[in-house]
């Protein structure tokens, strides 16, 4: 399936090629210890790697037990742990670069890769922390290579509180930092927009899921 995009002006390389992260990278101090990055256009050219991804991955529909049905999760999701390496020599590249921009800060790797399609605006993430394993506890990161069409990342403080959107486009770099996935919540939500489809690339250290 090959889906036409409409690239940024970040986004007009004829081959994929990330620009360095620190020069440019946005940090939005949050409450409570969390930080988010942005970086617009981190992968220029990324057209390719999205179409590669949407084409060629195994992407799978799951369902889950509400009250007393089973519904289908609205997205298709194919999750890496990093054991077998990555479906794309782009993704390894993608990793390795953020391992070395954030080794400071995290103190170790990145290693998995969990991607999730966003098919339309009915696609969507519900209010969430990634808080199975150490991200219940400890401070982590949780890095975000977004790819295709423009969705808005919705965060508001655990217990609530003013939401904070950041729309993420092709290309697009984000990153949750600090207490962030403990002490706050984000979400993709639904949208009555016309959309196209969106991949997400969530790139996590071990035991943070």
């Amino acid at each position: 399936m090959t889906v036409a995009l409409q690239g940024s002006l970040l986004d007009l390389a004829d081959a994929p090629a990330f620009r360095p992260i620190g020069p440019s990278v946005r940090r939005m101090t949050l409450t409570r210890g969390a930080w988010v990055d942005h970086l617009p256009g981190w992968l220029g050219g990324s057209g390719l790697l999205f179409d590669a991804l949407l084409s060629e991955l195994p992407w799978r529909a799951e369902t889950r037990q509400m009250y007393d049905s089973v519904v289908a999760v609205p997205r298709l999701t194919c999750t890496y742990d990093g054991s077998a390496g990555l479906p794309h020599p782009l993704l390894s590249d993608a990793r390795r670069l953020l391992s070395g921009h954030y080794a400071a800060e995290l103190g170790e790797p990145f290693v998995s890769a969990g991607l999730c399609l966003y098919r339309d605006g009915a696609d969507s993430v519900a209010w969430h922390g990634d808080t199975i394993g150490r991200g219940s506890t400890q401070d982590t990161m949780v890095a975000i290579l977004s790819l295709g069409a423009p969705r808005a990342l919705s965060l508001r403080p655990v217990g609530g509180g003013d939401i904070v959107r950041v729309e993420v486009g092709h290309g697009d770099l984000l990153v949750m930092g600090g207490s962030c996935q403990r002490t706050w919540e984000h979400a993709v939500l639904k949208t009555a927009r016309p959309v196209g489809p969106r991949i997400s690339i969530q790139f996590r250290p071990k035991g943070v899921w």
